[in-house]
Parts: C-alpha cells; sequence; structure tokens
C-alpha cells in the first residue's frame, strides 16, 4: 500500500521527474490511448492519527466552545506569522464582517474591492450597510488593479478591501501608497493567501486587519472557521468582544455583537497542520510547476497558465488557467467537460462576477462597463487540482488528461 502523499520525501517523488517530458506528454495525446477513468478531486483534506486523537480529546473534555484550544491555536498563528493579534472565528466570511464591524463601517460608507471573488468578500460589506464599489482586476493576477482604484475613490469612501486570490498577493505597496494618502483603512481578503508573501512580509502583517478562512478546502482547514489578524490593540479587543456576543465578560454585553466563536474541534484540527504550512504551500509550488512545465508546450495556442510575481510567495490555494476561446478553438466549459469524462474535477472560480449576482439584481449594473477584464476572466478561467493530497500518478493523469482534451478539441 502506497504511503499517504503527505508523508512522501523528495521533490523527485512530487515531481515524477523523468517519467514524462514535453514531448513525451504530446506524443502521448497523438499516438496513445486515451488515458483511462481516474477520480482526481480538487481538493484533499488533511488527517491524520493526532488530530484524530486530538478531536476525541476535546470531545471527551466536554469543553467544545472557544477554549484554551481556541487560545492555543490563535497563539500557534501569531509565532508563525508573527503578528500581534490573532482572533478565531466560525468563518471567513464571519471575520470579513467582524472586521468592517470593528472599524465602525456603516450606512453611507463606501468599500473599494474586487468583483472576482467569493460573494463574501463583498457580502460582508453589505451586512455593515454600505456600499462595496467594484474595481477591476489586473490580467496577469487577477488582484485588483491598483491603477484603477483612485478613480473610484470619493468623499464616502472608507477603506479598501484587495483580495489575495488564488494564494498570490495583491500588488500591497501601492495600494497601502493610495490608502495613506487618503486617509484609508485596508481590510484584507487572504480567505486563500495562509503562508503567501508579498515583498519578504507574511500576508497578515501588512494591512490594518487581515482576514483568513479555514474552510475545509483551504491550505490551512478546520473544516470551517477563520480568523482575523491585527496590531492594533484596541481593535484586537473590539473584534474579540464582537465575536462573543458583545461581551466584555460573562453576561456583560458592551456591544452588539455575533455568535461568531470558533469550536475547540476546529481549533485542535487547526493546531496540528499550523507546523505543516509551509512544507503543504511547498508541495503545492512544486505542483504547479510541474504542471505550468508540462502544459507550457500549449501557450500561445489559447491556453495560459498562472502568472506568479516575482516580489511574491505564491501558495496556490488554486493552479488556475484562463482559455482564450478564439485561440483554442473551444471554450473553458468544453475543457472542464472533456476532464471530467477522465475523472479529473476542476473548478470555475469564479463563473459570475459579484456585481452581477442574481441576489443583487442590477444593483450593480453599471460595474459591468468598467470591469471588462472581470467578465472576461469569468468566462476563462478554470482550476486544476493542485493540492498536497495528488500522488505522482495523479499529477500525470491531470497533465495527460489536458493535453488528450485540449489535442481533441482542436
Amino acid at each position: 500500500m502506497p504511503l499517504s502523499p503527505f508523508k512522501r520525501q523528495g521533490i523527485n517523488c512530487i515531481l515524477g521527474i523523468g517519467r514524462y517530458g514535453k514531448e513525451d506528454i504530446m506524443g502521448h495525446a497523438k499516438n496513445s490511448p486515451c488515458p483511462s477513468f481516474r477520480r482526481v478531486r480538487m481538493a484533499s483534506p488533511y488527517h491524520s492519527p493526532e488530530i484524530e486523537d486530538a478531536v476525541m480529546s476535546v470531545l471527551q473534555s466536554g469543553r467544545l466552545i472557544q477554549g484554551q484550544k481556541v487560545m492555543d491555536f490563535e497563539n500557534a498563528l501569531a509565532d508563525y506569522l508573527g503578528c500581534k493579534h490573532v482572533i478565531a472565528v466560525s468563518s471567513g466570511t464571519a471575520a470579513l464582517h467582524l472586521a468592517f464591524l470593528a472599524l465602525g463601517v456603516g450606512p453611507g460608507d463606501e468599500v473599494i474591492t474586487t468583483p472576482f471573488s467569493f460573494a463574501s468578500s463583498a457580502n460582508a460589506i453589505l451586512y455593515c450597510g454600505a456600499t462595496p464599489v467594484f474595481v477591476d482586476i489586473d490580467p496577469k493576477t487577477f488582484n485588483i488593479d491598483p491603477a484603477l482604484i483612485e478613480q473610484s475613490i470619493t468623499s464616502r469612501t472608507v477603506g479598501i478591501e484587495p483580495v489575495h486570490l488564488y494564494g498570490q498577493p495583491a500588488e500591497m505597496d501601492e495600494i497601502e501608497a493610495i490608502a495613506k494618502k487618503h486617509s484609508l483603512f485596508i481590510v484584507e481578503d487572504a480567505a486563500q493567501a495562509i503562508g503567501a508573501k508579498y515583498r519578504g512580509r507574511k500576508i497578515g502583517t501588512i494591512g490594518d486587519i487581515t482576514c483568513f478562512s479555514t474552510y475545509t478546502t483551504k491550505n490551512l482547514h478546520t473544516m470551517e472557521g477563520g480568523f482575523l489578524t491585527t496590531s492594533d490593540d484596541d481593535i484586537a479587543v473590539r473584534l474579540r468582544r464582537l465575536r462573543n456576543i458583545g461581551q466584555k465578560s460573562k453576561y456583560n454585553h458592551t456591544l452588539i455583537g455575533y455568535n461568531y466563536r470558533m469550536t475547540e474541534v476546529a481549533a485542535v484540527i487547526g493546531i496540528e497542520q499550523v507546523g505543516l504550512i509551509d512544507k503543504f504551500s511547498d508541495i503545492r509550488r512544486d505542483n504547479a510547476a510541474y504542471i505550468t512545465e508540462k502544459l507550457s508546450a500549449l501557450e500561445g495556442r489559447g491556453i495560459n497558465t498562472p502568472y506568479v510575481a516575482p516580489h511574491s510567495d505564491h501558495v496556490f490555494h488554486q493552479y488556475t488557467v484562463s482559455i482564450d476561446a478564439n485561440k483554442a478553438g473551444f471554450t473553458r466549459d468544453d475543457l472542464a467537460d472533456a476532464l471530467k469524462t477522465f475523472g479529473v474535477e476542476t473548478g470555475m472560480h469564479y463563473p459570475i462576477p459579484i456585481y452581477a449576482q442574481p441576489c443583487f439584481q442590477g444593483r450593480f449594473s453599471s460595474s459591468r462597463r468598467s470591469c471588462r477584464v472581470t467578465e472576461m476572466a469569468c468566462a476563462s478561467v478554470l482550476s486544476l487540482p493542485v493540492h498536497p493530497g495528488l500522488t505522482e500518478e495523479d499529477l500525470q493523469h491531470v497533465v495527460s488528461s489536458f493535453v488528450v482534451s485540449f489535442s481533441k478539441s482542436v
């Protein structure tokens, strides 16, 4: 029985060096039978005997909600990130909501953000009665384009919410300069970016508040959960009260708060992974490098592999290609359907801009005209499996299935 992929050692094991070269894969696509069906999933949540024992210990203890284990998780994250305060909560969405509440965001305020993200990025602003203002994205990184931010600032603008999409940091130097010039706060949506660095600084140590998700598919997961980081003592106090129904002490409610507490079970699942974040990130980067190398022959033929900024440490929560349908001769959806026949799961992150979601019923219709890059990205991006649980055979199957699907479609 093969070892768990999480226990593999050595880069050769991860990359499968020597099995397929570029010419071999293309030759395989043209001259060999199609790859057989093999299930390769988009995510593989980590578990271990240590996690199972820790969960059972919590269940047996009778202390299940926001106790010592949550504090231990917060301290472990603070040590890892090098930040002053970590506040654990029930979800990444809860983290974002609390961030804006703690900063006093309310009706009449505007917060600049990206339309190319999960809906929570904007919903958390709306929860406070404020308005998200959508700014288009950089076509290479898919992150908010700093060059377009200032033209969207008005007298009602109070902050900027960049999203570090797919695990690659947004251009924080430029965003920080704009925020400082206009006296705006920065709330970073780092749901997908635990362990990422921007010019040597870890995400979680830059903005006024940074929000992370530990949802089950994330690079560090607790089934459900999230956390916030900040260096501001007063904000940290406010966040801790807001997450616990506004309580300063038991039955002493000094704020109108929420029940956004993390469970002890979630915390111990996370504690066991904090020391593995960098190892898992390295495997993700190696897997991404392997896929990019093998798909490089398709560059210029309508397949664009991920761009990685030279000053950023991308943690590849997602490995996302984009398909130029005019050059490729087929659409993103066509390719996803073809890969599905080989058992390869894919993801579309994200097929609909936030401003075009049905729940808004045309409220942000003007954004469609100003966010042309977002519109193109939503129609063209496709995420492939890249997680640390992939075996050598899984990676080879993803690549060979992709190339065969491409060859059949053109």
